[in-house]
């Protein structure tokens, strides 16, 4: 016992000459308070207008896709082909083929008066893309059966694309549907399948690994998901309101049904190599009112509509 009572002493004589000395008294310190952080109000959202006037801003480009704002109900209308009216907000949704010409002209009529404005559309190159080792009755079927087949899956697609759902998705921008991937082909490349010349290739290649998640880019409702088409293989039709429709082939696995509504971001499905395809990768196409346009430049050219047209000035 004595030992350690030796012992215990030594050690709170050491911890007694390693306390540093008390400090001298020093007056209080006064610490200013920090001014309250204010919340970053809400951009105030544009009212639609109350008079005839037509503005657009977006992807002015071949492929391209904008918005307009213009008297809620009024008709629109590019170049002369009708591009039906504007919603209960004023908002209407217009597109350029991969061949419009060097500018738009963009008219809004309503109550007996029209107003009009024209913006130039910049011109893209396009490259020749070869694809060989495809099944020849991908490419030119000759089989009974499988002519059979097309037509009556073109009645689907057919369906999926007359759908114009009273929904503003568009509004919203789009993001890229694959994270990761990397970009194999180009919207508007020429296309060389198997030595014979083909159409225009339409739709925006990610090459991923198989399984990959592919997510709705806006909010949209589907309005056609089958698993095993001819030439598209699994595939998926997203309406984002106004007759712009996005889709996404060769999928591996479907996780929606016509008629569901997916939010941005949502899981539709997975990268595969179905259908017409020579490896996993997802064919993301856009289509508005019978014009083929390029997703791709949709996501910077809707962000740019936003910003110009939905905050009041």
């Amino acid at each position: 016992m004595k030992l350690w009572a030796g012992l215990i002493a030594v050690l709170l004589a050491a911890c007694v000459a390693a306390e540093a000395p008390a400090a001298p008294d020093t007056p209080p310190q006064i610490v200013a308070e920090a001014p309250p952080v204010e919340a970053t109000p809400e951009p105030v959202r544009a009212p639609a207008p109350t008079t005839l006037s037509i503005a657009c801003a977006g992807a002015f480009t071949q492929g391209g896709v904008a918005l307009c704002r213009t008297l809620p109900g009024a008709a629109v209308s590019v170049d002369g082909a009708e591009a039906g009216a504007a919603d209960g907000d004023g908002w209407a949704v217009i597109g350029f083929t991969r061949e419009h010409g060097a500018s738009a002209r963009v008219v809004a009529s309503a109550q007996g008066a029209t107003v009009a404005q024209s913006y130039d559309i910049a011109p893209r190159e396009f490259d020749i893309q070869r694809v060989d080792g495809l099944p020849p009755q991908t490419v030119t079927p000759t089989d009974p059966a499988v002519l059979a087949r097309i037509q009556r899956e073109a009645v689907l697609k057919r369906a999926g694309w007359d759908s114009f759902a009273p929904i503003q998705g568009w509004l919203e921008g789009f993001i890229i549907p694959v994270e990761g991937g990397r970009v194999s082909g180009r919207w508007g490349n020429q296309r060389v399948l198997n030595g014979v010349p083909a159409s225009p290739h339409f739709g925006y290649d990610i090459a991923a690994p198989a399984g990959t998640p592919i997510r709705a880019p806006a909010e949209g409702v589907i309005t056609l998901a089958q698993p095993d088409m001819h030439y598209e293989g699994g595939l998926v039709f997203i309406d984002h309101g106004q007759g712009l429709i996005t889709m996404y082939l060769h999928m591996s696995r479907i996780d929606v049904g016509v008629g569901d509504t997916v939010d941005q971001g949502q899981v539709i499905g997975a990268i595969g190599s179905s259908g017409r395809a020579t490896g996993p990768h997802l064919c993301w196409r856009m289509k508005w009112r019978e014009r083929q346009l390029d997703p791709s430049v949709a996501i910077e050219g809707l962000a740019l509509a936003r910003a110009e047209l939905l905050t009041a000035r």
